[in-house]
């Protein structure tokens, strides 16, 4: 991943991962953060939100490359995407202003956080805000604002597919999972809104703020697997 990171010279990139088998909902990358260096040269450092191993709370990290893949992936694919230069351009000084991270923060996490509810926020959801504010510019101010600008400017969740009783076990017992916020007739009908890789690559597509995308296989797996 390095290796494409320094061929490809971005000031600040999203990066997405594939913690784990999301394909029974039409999804392939379950995680996404931002990557970019502290200065030219320098290692490459995930900027991103990872839920408290399972429980209703999240943090913030800023780390090596390397531990970004070392959460147990169900597969080491990945997925790299380039914002235009003006966005990478805005976007660096944020990353590096804990206030201004902290600013696009819920602690109360959920899974299936609602993306125009501040109640609760996914790991995705917080990545998408920070980069509303981006481009939003100095009215941006908090998630309300962040929330009202990506509905205005057109931004789609995407939509997974939830019977009723894993709706119920899952609120039940999984502290990490709360569909409070979700829309109560979508919900009904077991239709739940949240902020995915896709969702957030498909508002970058419409906006043409993309400048770049890449997907990544690590070069071993694509050398087993052409043994096999």
């Amino acid at each position: 991943m390095s290796q494409q990171l320094d061929k490809l010279q971005p000031r600040v990139a999203l990066i997405a991962r594939i913690g784990q088998d999301l394909s029974q909902y039409g999804l392939r990358y379950s995680h996404m953060g931002f990557v970019s260096q502290e200065a030219p040269g320098q290692p490459w450092r995930i900027t991103h939100l990872l839920n408290d191993c399972g429980l209703a709370t999240s943090r913030l990290w800023h780390e090596g490359l390397g531990n970004f893949f070392l959460d147990d992936m169900f597969s080491f694919d990945s997925l790299i995407l380039i914002p235009d230069e003006k966005t990478q351009q805005a976007l660096w000084p944020m990353l590096h202003d804990p206030l201004v991270l902290q600013r696009m923060h819920e602690p109360s996490y959920s899974v299936v956080s609602y993306p125009f509810s501040t109640l609760h926020q996914n790991s995705n959801q917080w990545p998408l805000e920070l980069l509303a504010e981006a481009l939003g510019g100095e009215r941006i101010v908090n998630r309300d604002r962040a929330q009202a600008w990506l509905r205005a400017n057109g931004y789609q969740p995407g939509t997974i597919k939830i019977g009723m009783l894993t709706r119920l076990g899952g609120r039940m017992f999984k502290a990490n999972i709360a569909f409070d916020g979700q829309p109560g007739d979508r919900r009904a009908a077991g239709l739940i809104d949240v902020a995915t890789v896709e969702s957030v690559r498909q508002f970058m597509k419409a906006l043409s703020i993309e400048h770049a995308e890449q997907e990544v296989v690590p070069v071993n797996l694509k050398t087993a697997n052409s043994t096999q």
